[in-house]
């Protein structure tokens, strides 16, 4: 994935600027984690440099425990699956504030999340967010529309989305009955749903 234009407009657009947010959104599968990696480390160019950091979306997703109260953990990734309201007051710390500031990860392997694993430093002039709903037309996720500095989409196939998904699950040891159950059911919905909602943004990648 060729990421230079885009390295250069976000650096372009970082100068004189306190700190840059990025939001990276697409479908599951569409490589927004991939791209956000790539990006942070092509800024982060000497060792132990620190300008990017790479917040993904995922860190907020509720617990299993109280996703399976809900009768929701069978969508498990679907909107109302994410503490929204979280990544926003993060969204508004981060803008807000240069001091330390942590957030949660997930532990795919685990399923699980992670609080206070991230770190945004003070030094953290570009922060790269990226997630699924982060820049959709959808009620509560639409709080977040006019925070970002730059905004990036990655448009990407329904096809596609689906075999990266069943390669994913499979790979995770998942059988493949299971695999297109949970793909058809849950993952290719809340694909459409992406590329349905999503506000028009500065920059569209296409994979």
């Amino acid at each position: 994935m060729n990421t230079d234009r885009l390295v250069i407009r976000i650096l372009d657009q970082a100068r004189g600027a306190d700190r840059l947010l990025v939001a990276i959104a697409g479908p599951p599968a569409s490589g927004k984690s991939t791209l956000a990696k790539l990006v942070a480390e092509d800024l982060n160019t000497e060792p132990g440099d620190n300008i990017a950091c790479v917040v993904p979306m995922d860190g907020f997703h509720f617990d299993n425990r109280d996703l399976e109260l809900k009768g929701l953990l069978h969508r498990k990734g679907a909107p109302e699956t994410f503490d929204v309201q979280g990544f926003v007051d993060l969204v508004l710390r981060l803008k807000s504030n240069q001091l330390p500031i942590k957030f949660p990860l997930f532990d795919r392997a685990g399923d699980r999340v992670l609080p206070d694993a991230g770190l945004v430093s003070p030094h953290t002039r570009i922060v790269l967010l990226e997630g699924n709903y982060i820049l959709a037309d959808l009620p509560c996720w639409d709080r977040l529309h006019g925070m970002f500095d730059l905004t990036v989409f990655l448009d990407v196939s329904l096809a596609l989305v689906r075999q990266r998904l069943m390669k994913r699950w499979l790979d995770a040891g998942m059988g493949e009955n299971v695999a297109i159950g949970r793909v058809t059911g849950n993952d290719l919905p809340n694909a459409e749903l992406v590329l349905q909602t999503a506000f028009k943004t500065d920059v569209v990648l296409h994979s």
